[in-house]
């Protein structure tokens, strides 16, 4: 409870101490001229300038923090006569102040409604884990790659993107903020993104008012242009690179449509513009530029109209353009130092073919913010797609009427900035992927709302108040209900599962490397300090990129050669009965509810061969008389590997009641309930083991009596599913009735999150069958293996310090004539087989 308040309410609170802050020293050198609703967005700029600055060096990256806390403090003591008047009436700003908290809490909200710290939409996109390790890395290393382990994932990770002018913007800023407080970064990303996403609501309200609307109207408008589906999606996706750039353009917009407040200022007035361009190039990269140059373009027709009215003179003109060019380099100076991998990164992000996370293209339809499905990855199901095609037909429909009105009104400047900022997102698709065409509609779909409203505002002046009504209340109506959707759909990650793994990195670090058999990319910053390498992950292990046939599959140790895992002092895996043991170098060091770790031992020498085997298949006898003929000549023994005993119940068999199978196993989207029959040997208590994907609660029971309530139980992959903890239950010999059920459906966040199983078995909680157990054996016993339940077999070697032979990879697939033994032990093998 302690790290959920200080994620969820003390971290939100400090970083707009600090925006604020940044912001009011901002204002005080642009003549005082911002408004309120712009501070905490400006402040945020101005941050992630001085961040990106601060993290150049080692020395200077620690101290960005204090850096931090320090503008804060200058900001409100010169601004405090800005501050108090604040106070003075903030009876007035009412709703003002109200709103941006509700945005926060709706973008929160699966986390904030769960009660524990948590991030959501676990398992949609891994690239949140990249941002938590560089955040992480950038304030306490800065830019300084060189010492690096590039043999291993984690520091693959890092020199890839980091190394490689990869946008880290948004990185500092969460980073530098969050290092002020005692808590894991894992626990504070999604409070970072909903407050950064709540900070675009200033902006969003000055835009309408800008367009006509007023008071309430405003303020509703202003909510859904803030939260539209597709935004709130990749807000609960953790897209921080999106989220952080939303609020730096429309504060663009605004900027332009305001521009008679502050072009013939004072030579700082330019400054907050500079900053938020830079703000945003630093935080998406030199790709921002297609959103700045709309804004470029309106502002320097405006720069023309005064030098030709002769209210600005030329010289003043040439100092604002250089002020704001001289803030907007230096604000973003990683990214215009690295330009040219910053170019190469934004095509190779632009040329890639891969579709990320997405099942398929998103539709177009989609950036007018209703989209009635539990994802934005997904079509709605037909009736919800036919009312979503409606919602969206009318939304676009008041887009044009705004637009018109805009056009025919003196607000040219801001409908010719929305008109070039559309026209640029367009034309960018022509050169982008899929990938790209979506992070597009994500950044449009906000400007196409705006224009919706402002096409509410001409029915409202009309004398057609209730259609103006019915248009406001489809809008908003669609965007919130789609908002809803996927709330409940969210997939919450495993608080508990990662809490163990910190409790790891601060046993064992310094220990590795860990070689890590989890599909778990997040596992990167919970395990930063034990230099781990997954070799399903994106970038696995440069040694061992085979052990996994690609990115989330199943790892298999077996196919290693032996001599190859010498590098990795620890192993952490799954605790799972149902894996093979790690080889028999490595000793089993700790285990906790989720996790095991093995240890290599210091002078246990590598395998001549190790076999691979199928304990519920056996192993031919003659071909561990082979294995036994190599250990011979080789002077070494036989290690094997014994399987514990499992029960399996057939969930294929099972009878269900309103559940139904499908690719992956049961599917248990709502209520309904599974019984499935199983016999026990003998008496004693056995843990029960469930796979699969398990978001929402269910209850498990066995004979009528409850075992436990499962939920939360994830691996943000249906292909290599999750396993629980065990489940102890004192069962007598002789059949017994599983029955796996789900209540009604609720509005918990998660309640329309993932639900599936895959496989239930059994385990002796205790014994010698409980585990996997090694056994060792002279050449000549090798019979004692024959008929056994084994996971592997090994060869090797007699003595430690006796360097290994050549590696050997004995073909179990095709059987053979057994191979000539020595004289002296060959007689007795022979006649045994």
């Amino acid at each position: 409870m302690h790290t959920y308040l200080l994620a969820v309410f003390v971290y939100p609170c400090l970083l707009a101490l600090l925006c604020v802050g940044a912001g009011l020293l901002v204002d005080r050198v642009a003549g005082g001229w911002l408004a309120a609703a712009l501070l905490p967005v400006v402040g945020a700029a101005a941050l992630i300038a001085l961040s990106q600055l601060s993290t150049y060096s080692v020395v200077a990256a620690r101290a960005t923090p204090y850096a931090m806390a320090a503008v804060c403090v200058c900001g409100f003591a010169l601004g405090r006569h800005r501050v108090m008047g604040l106070v003075r009436r903030w009876r007035s700003l009412g709703w003002r102040l109200t709103l941006p908290v509700l945005v926060y809490a709706l973008a929160i909200a699966p986390v904030l409604f769960s009660g524990q710290p948590s991030f959501s939409d676990y398992g949609a996109l891994t690239d949140s884990a990249v941002h938590m390790i560089g955040a992480n890395y950038l304030i306490s290393h800065g830019q300084s790659f060189a010492h690096l382990d590039l043999r291993n994932s984690y520091g693959e990770y890092i020199h890839d993107y980091y190394a490689d002018s990869y946008p880290s913007g948004a990185d500092t800023l969460f980073g530098g903020s969050a290092f002020l407080l005692p808590i894991s970064l894992i626990w504070v990303f999604q409070p970072f993104n909903a407050f950064i996403l709540a900070t675009a609501f200033g902006p969003a309200w000055m835009l309408a008012g800008r367009a006509g609307l007023r008071g309430r109207w405003a303020a509703v408008a202003a909510l859904t242009v803030t939260v539209p589906a597709l935004v709130y999606g990749y807000d609960l996706i953790g897209s921080v690179k999106e989220i952080t750039a939303l609020p730096m353009i429309l504060a663009l917009g605004v900027l332009v449509s305001t521009h008679r407040r502050w072009l013939t200022g004072d030579l700082g007035a330019v400054v907050p513009v500079a900053l938020i361009a830079a703000a945003g190039v630093a935080a998406i990269g030199v790709s921002f530029m297609a959103w700045v140059l709309p804004a470029v373009a309106v502002l320097l027709v405006v720069l023309g109209d005064e030098l030709r009215a002769r209210r600005l003179r030329r010289s003043r003109a040439l100092l604002l353009v250089a002020v704001a060019s001289t803030v907007g380099v230096v604000g973003a100076l990683g990214t215009w130092v690295g330009v040219a991998g910053s170019l190469r990164v934004a095509q190779a992000i632009a040329a890639t073919s891969s579709r990320g996370n997405l099942a398929a293209p998103l539709a177009p339809a989609q950036v007018a913010g209703t989209w009635l499905s539990s994802s934005y990855r997904f079509a709605p199901k037909s009736g919800a797609l036919t009312l979503s095609s409606a919602l969206i037909a009318i939304t676009l429909l008041s887009a044009l009427v705004g637009l018109g009105r805009l056009l025919a009104s003196r607000q040219r400047a801001l409908a010719g900035w929305i008109v070039l900022t559309l026209a640029s997102a367009v034309a960018l698709t022509v050169y982008g992927g899929v990938w790209t065409d979506a992070k597009l509609l994500v950044l449009a779909s906000p400007l196409v709302l705006l224009l919706a409203w402002a096409g509410v505002a001409v029915l409202r002046r009309s004398r057609l108040p209730a259609a103006a009504a019915a248009v406001a209340a489809v809008i908003a109506g669609g965007v919130l209900v789609s908002d809803a959707l996927q709330y409940r759909g969210s997939d919450l990650a495993p608080s508990a599962r990662y809490a163990e793994l910190a409790s790891l990195d601060a046993k064992y670090a310094g220990q590795g490397p860990a070689l890590f058999t989890d599909f778990d990319e997040w596992s990167l910053y919970e395990l930063r300090d034990v230099d781990i390498g997954g070799p399903d992950f994106t970038y696995p292990p440069v040694a061992e990129a085979t052990l996994a046939t690609g990115h989330g599959a199943f790892v298999r140790l077996d196919s290693a050669a032996p001599a190859s895992l010498r590098a990795y002092r620890l192993i952490i895996a799954r605790r799972d009965p149902a894996t093979r043991r790690p080889p028999s170098a490595y000793v089993l060091a700790w285990q906790g509810s989720y996790y095991q770790v093995w240890r290599r031992l210091t002078d246990a020498p590598s395998a001549i061969t190790h076999v691979e085997l199928n304990p519920s298949h056996g192993y031919a006898c003659w071909r561990i008389g082979r294995l036994a003929a190599l250990a011979y000549r080789d002077q070494a023994h036989l290690v094997s590997a014994v399987a514990p005993q499992i029960l399996t119940i057939p969930v294929n068999r099972s009878r269900l009641t309103d559940w139904r199978r499908d690719t992956y196993g049961v599917n248990l989207d709502r209520p309904g309930r599974l019984t499935a029959s199983f016999w026990i040997p003998r008496r004693g208590v056995w843990d029960l083991w469930l796979q699969g994907e398990i978001m929402p609660v269910v209850q498990v029971s066995i004979d009528g009596h409850r075992v436990a309530t499962v939920a939360d139980q994830l691996d943000g992959n249906l292909s290599n599913p999750d396993t629980t903890p065990p489940l102890p239950a004192r069962l007598a010999a002789g059949r017994h009735t599983l029955t796996i059920s789900r209540g009604s459906l609720s509005l918990a966040p998660g309640n329309g999150g993932t639900a599936m199983l895959r496989s239930v078995f059994l385990t002796p909680a205790h014994g010698p069958r409980a585990e996997p157990r090694l056994q060792r054996l002279a050449p000549d016993r090798f019979r004692v293996l024959c008929g056994e339940s084994l996971q592997w077999i090994e060869v090797v070697p007699d003595a430690p310090t006796q360097p290994p032979g050549p590696v050997t990879r004995v073909a179990a697939a095709r059987p053979g004539p057994p191979r000539a033994l020595p004289r002296s032990l060959g007689a007795r093998l022979v006649a045994a087989i």
